[in-house]
């Protein structure tokens, strides 16, 4: 069995209770018991999460030999420069387990503000402050990395949010909506290498 989860923000990516936060088990779907989460989001980031009962995707898919693209819809403080986009793409230096990490190239670009679901909590509003999009498609998974990239280039991360896993996207989805797929897309999925097939940007929101 085969899900994609958009997961909602605030919620941890396990089924196993850790504090008073929400977690997958809080989802009103029937998960069999034997599924379980291909890597993770951390609790302060949203979108995709592919669970499968296949332990062999988690290698396929998580293996950076295997450059299985996942984008990243962020808002970042501040007006995102050029200079910075090209720093993200070239690989930045960030710290991994205390120790110094040169990620890898990447896909960075500036877009326009996505039509997302709304946050909860929202992200504060200030007026004289811009903040601004970028899609960012990385073919590996450090703990915190989009966050610890766009810090490093001078652009905290302020939204997060997992666009698309290779094909699959969240297209259509609201947050805690969980998607039963088959095994046709994990077959795509696994046979589909840096192919850069991620569809951007998403139609701009009106801006009210």
């Amino acid at each position: 069995m085969h899900y994609l989860i958009y997961k909602p923000f605030g919620m941890l990516s396990q089924f196993s209770a850790e504090g008073e936060k929400q977690t997958l088990a809080d989802l009103s779907f029937a998960i069999e018991r034997d599924v379980y989460p291909v890597g993770r989001l951390d609790a302060d980031s949203e979108g995709l999460l592919l669970l499968t009962n296949d332990k062999s995707i988690n290698h396929r898919l998580l293996d950076p030999r295997f450059a299985h693209e996942r984008t990243y819809y962020v808002q970042v403080d501040g007006t995102v420069t050029d200079d910075a986009l090209t720093k993200l793409a070239d690989g930045v230096t960030i710290t991994v387990d205390g120790k110094p990490h040169a990620t890898l190239p990447a896909i960075a670009r500036r877009i326009d503000e996505p039509a997302l679901p709304p946050r909860n909590p929202p992200i504060r509003y200030r007026a004289a402050i811009p903040t601004s999009w970028i899609a960012l498609t990385l073919t590996e998974g450090k703990n915190r990395q989009v966050r610890k990239m766009t810090a490093a280039v001078g652009f905290p991360t302020l939204r997060l949010v997992r666009w698309a896993i290779g094909h699959l996207t969240a297209e259509g989805m609201q947050p805690a909506d969980v998607r039963a797929i088959p095994e046709s897309d994990i077959t795509q999925l696994l046979h589909t290498n840096g192919a850069a097939t991620t569809r951007l940007p998403l139609r701009p929101r009106k801006r009210r």
